[in-house]
Parts: C-alpha cells; structure tokens; sequence
C-alpha cells in the first residue's frame, strides 16, 4: 500500500520514527492495516465501516495530525441550518447570527436540510464546503455529528430538542422556569382551572415547560389534573384544535397556558368560536414572545424567549470553536421572563356559557 504515498498530498505531522516524513492517507491506511478508500469514508463521514475500524483508524488520524481541525482549509463563513424555514422565529434567529457574523466579518449561508425522515438530506454538500462552523437550529443526528467531526467542522446546536451527549455544544433557554413563571403568573391571578397545552411528548424543551406548569400548580397547593393538558404540534392549527377540546370540557378552565405563541394564537380562534373574551373570559398565556403577539388583540400575555441573544450567543460560541479556542462552557441556557400585556385578568366569578357548536355553523 506504500505506492499510494507518492499520490497523497501532506498533511502535517510525521510518520513514527520519521519527523520529516508528512502523513498521508496511505501512511494511515497502512498503520490501521486497511484501504485507502476505508480511511476516506471514515476521514469524510461516510457510512460503509464497521466501528471497531472506524475508532482504529480516527484514534492514528488524530494521534499523527492527518487534516487537524484548523482553520486554514475552512471557508470564512458560518452555514446556519434549518430543518424547516417557516416559523416566524426563524427570523429572530437569523437576526442575531447575522449581527455577530458582521462583527467578526464572516458570511453567512442559511441551508433548509428538511425533517430527518426526508431523503438524502445535504449534509455531503455542507461537509464539502467546509464553512467555518456550523449553527444547526433543532437537533443534529449522530451520524451528522460524525461527519462534521470527522472533518473538523466545529457545530453549535441551538434550541436542542432532545437530549445531547455532554461533549456537544448547544444554546437553549431556560424553559422550566419559563412554564413555572407563566403558570404562577395564572395561580396569582386567582385561577384554579389552568389548562396548558403542550407540544409533542418527545421535545425536550416542551417536556420542560410542562415539568415548570406542574410545578407552579402543586406549589400553589393545586391537582396537576391530566384532563387539563393536551399535546399538539407546536402550530396555531393545532393549538386551536386542542384548545377547542379543552373549551368543551364540563368544568372548563378559565385559563390556558400554551407552550408557544403560535399555539395562543390557536387558542384566540377557539375562544372566538366559543363566544368567549380574552381576557374576560378566558386567559391566554404563550412561550417565545413573537413581535407578532403584541399586535394581536388583545396583546398576549407570554414568556419571553431571547431568540436573537440565543443566537447571537450561540455564534460567538461556534465562531470560537472555529477558532480552535478554549471555551469556559460549551452548553449555555439563556433566561426567559414572562412579558405581561392584555391577554391575563382574574377568572370570571360567573363563567360565561359557550356558543353551541350548532350556533358556531
């Protein structure tokens, strides 16, 4: 396999025994006693080998130099991904990439890879363009992790929906004590009945804030009734489905707590369909703080997710590891706080009767 040597370009680092002698994929693939072709699938992420070679030959990559993560042969750029590029938070997040990026005169590409499920997602093509870092909105799969490490792209993930090992970066925010400050806010008004809806059972950062509504009840001394909680997708379609369940329950609540804006935005349309006011009637409280809920009528009452200073944080972060600095902390959760306006008021002394379904029509 030594003839492959002369084709290879160098590296940096020496052979054993050898200081002036430049390390090539030949030289790895000859000390891990496997093909050239191995050694790149596993130096480029690819799928195709088993684990035992893959830690063989990742543990001589790493001990003789071959491709250290530097920033030479990486683009001046940060790739900022997205699942899906259709919440109105989205901006709010790229606001923030964008304001660090001009400060450290770095560009920004902003990619759309689709839910996991989708086919062939593009992260070869994110891999070859080898930016400076990457700041993924949502989660990154293990195997994605692998590729950008193998090619020592350095990655931040912002938001994480599950749970990350502890080596990998992240910027969240503080989502337990986000749903305990908005459900206190409800049990300091004086409502007993507080529904919340949640978002799916398997979000880290939904399953927080509906830990946080639990919480702030049993501290006011109130049941944690199931029949008061629905899940649902994080969108105003489902928000208002959900919510028109809740309405209809016999002992409805006078106050719901939704895990987003987007979700209270649903919850408006429901309660409108019943015939019932916000706040007169029912309180409606959300989670991130949209500029669009202030302008809603009324003004919603919700906890503020600092989305722009997460992403900007959450740059600086990235842009740091792209730098190959030493970083005092690699997971960071910004503070929420509750924002109060029109949407939140003491429950009716006599809760006013829905439109019957049959009226709605």
């Amino acid at each position: 396999m030594a003839d492959h040597a002369a084709d290879e370009p160098a590296a940096g680092g020496g052979a054993a025994g050898d200081a002036s002698r430049p390390v090539t994929i030949a030289y790895i693939a000859e000390s891990a006693g496997v093909s050239v072709p191995t050694v790149s699938k596993v130096i480029n992420g690819k799928s195709g080998v088993s684990a035992d070679t893959r830690a063989r030959v990742e543990e001589l990559v790493n001990r003789h130099g071959y491709r250290k993560p530097g920033g030479a042969n990486r683009n001046n750029v940060v790739e900022l991904v997205f699942r899906e590029l259709k919440d109105m938070w989205a901006v709010e997040i790229i606001r923030g990439v964008e304001r660090v990026a001009r400060r450290h005169r770095v560009g920004v590409m902003v990619s759309e890879f689709g839910l996991h499920d989708t086919p062939a997602p593009h992260w070869d093509d994110t891999v070859a363009r080898r930016p400076n870092c990457v700041l993924s909105v949502a989660q990154l799969s293990a195997d994605e992790r692998a590729q950008l490490k193998a090619k020592g792209i350095p990655f931040v993930v912002f938001d994480p929906t599950t749970e990350l090992p502890d080596d990998v970066p992240f910027v969240g925010a503080t989502n337990w004590s986000g749903g305990r400050t908005a459900t206190r806010h409800l049990t300091e008004l004086g409502h007993r009945r507080i529904a919340m809806i949640s978002g799916p059972e398997d979000v880290l950062c939904c399953t927080a804030r509906l830990d946080g509504y639990r919480s702030a009840l049993r501290a006011a001394g109130l049941p944690a009734d199931p029949g008061l909680v629905a899940h649902a997708p994080l969108t105003r379609e489902d928000g208002c489905t959900a919510a028109r369940s809740l309405l209809a329950l016999p002992d409805r609540p006078t106050a719901i707590f939704a895990a987003n804006d987007l979700q209270a935005l649903g919850v408006y349309q429901a309660a409108r369909e019943a015939g019932l006011r916000i706040p007169d009637d029912l309180s409606v409280v959300g989670f991130d703080d949209l500029p669009v809920v202030a302008w809603v009528d009324p003004p919603l009452t919700t906890v503020h997710q600092p989305l722009t200073e997460m992403a900007v944080a959450a740059t600086e972060l990235a842009l740091a590891l792209g730098r190959g600095e030493e970083t005092p902390q690699i997971g960071l959760e910004l503070a929420t706080t509750l924002t109060v306006r029109s949407s939140t008021a003491p429950p009716p002394a006599f809760p006013r009767p829905l439109i019957s379904s049959g009226a709605r029509r």
